[in-house]
């Protein structure tokens, strides 16, 4: 078993006493920090790193720790599939892990001792979920979880993956190999105006004052920032429209790469972005990440222009394709309408839907 630990400055108390008590029980530990006292560091940053361990199944289940347990648990449960409880005793832990099957245990350093922390951890460990009631209850949970997205994050960038129900009818009839040249174009057009909301969700707002046909109130505006959008050709010349319909004065770039069939790897050919890249948010469009290849080119052609807030934006995403990013370019976030198993002997991903760009322009 290995389980996955973090904490934040005020938590840092109770790590050794954590730490020690995994050691006695001969328990695997993925330590994801904090490494020293910090007192400016924040419980988020604990939260998502160890339940993205547990999302990626690098840990089996996590414990955090920050004042009072109560702020990380939170964090760690905007995460799909974890199940975080703030524990300060024996009880709490056991009817938190009989009733709740909780994956995450969270303690509070301004509220538990170090000598408890040993029964607490037992408590938790020792419980086995009852089940019955309690599991129609967690499928619920996630239910709901699944009706909106996936957000992994591990250190780095976030990676988003969409679980809508729109986009996930629109990608299925995209991968149908019946579906025409014009539905192919339309869909992957829409599906990309859908994923806009999110990849748009963190521009800045402030505050005009507005005169409606009633009285003056107080709207928002985005803060005049600065968007590029730079597909990768072919392919990603089918995202642009979509996009561009809701946010209409983003710049365009371009890049050209082709895969080289023999190492799989991509060749430049073209690249052309706005002259201030630098100022710009950027959001790559690159419907297919497979091996990560020509994603992860094109994002180095921009950052060697100038470019420094880099968004990529895929239509369907392979695990080969997200390590490859997460490697060269770790800060990137990646944003993906459907994450597929893996690649084939080809470098195509599986199920896939075959070549974006041939069944775009319908060249094959």
């Amino acid at each position: 078993m290995k389980i996955a630990i973090g904490c934040d400055h005020a938590g840092f108390k109770l790590k050794d006493a954590v730490v020690n008590f995994l050691k006695g029980r001969q328990i695997d530990i993925v330590d994801m920090g904090a490494y020293e006292y910090n007192k400016d560091d924040d419980y988020t940053d604990a939260a998502f790193k160890v339940a993205g361990t547990i999302i990626s199944e690098e840990a089996n289940a996590g414990i955090l720790l920050c004042g009072t347990g109560f702020g990380i648990s939170i964090a760690a449960n905007k995460m799909p599939g974890i199940r975080a409880v703030s524990c300060w005793n024996v009880e709490s832990a056991t009817m938190a892990k009989a009733h709740n099957g909780i994956n995450v245990i969270a303690m509070g350093g301004n509220i538990v001792k170090p000598e408890n922390v040993p029964e607490i951890l037992s408590a938790w460990l020792d419980t086995e979920f009852q089940g019955g009631r309690h599991t129609r209850r967690l499928n619920k949970i996630a239910m709901a979880e699944k009706s909106t997205l996936t957000i992994a994050h591990q250190g780095g960038g976030r990676v988003v993956i969409f679980n809508h129900p729109l986009v996930q009818h629109k990608v299925s009839i995209i991968r149908d190999v019946n579906t025409s040249v014009k539905q192919f174009r339309e869909l992957l057009q829409e599906i990309a105006g859908l994923m806009v909301y999110e990849i748009t969700r963190n521009l800045p707002l402030h505050e005009v004052e507005i005169q409606t046909p009633i009285e003056k109130t107080i709207g928002h505006t985005i803060e005049g920032r600065k968007l590029a959008i730079v597909p990768v050709l072919r392919a990603g010349l089918g995202m642009v429209d979509g996009i561009l319909q809701l946010v209409p004065n983003a710049k365009v770039g371009h890049i050209g790469l082709y895969r080289d069939p023999t190492t799989l790897e991509p060749v430049e050919y073209y690249c052309k972005l706005p002259f201030d890249i630098e100022e710009r948010d950027i959001f790559v469009l690159d419907p297919m990440l497979a091996t990560g290849g020509s994603s992860s080119a094109a994002i180095s052609l921009i950052k060697k222009r100038g470019g420094k807030k880099i968004s990529l934006v895929c239509l369907i995403g392979a695990p080969e394709g997200i390590d490859r990013i997460r490697k060269d370019h770790p800060e990137v976030e990646i944003f993906i309408a459907a994450l597929d198993s893996h690649l084939n002997d080809h470098g195509y991903i599986v199920p896939g839907l075959g070549d974006a760009g041939d069944r775009l322009f319908g060249t094959k």
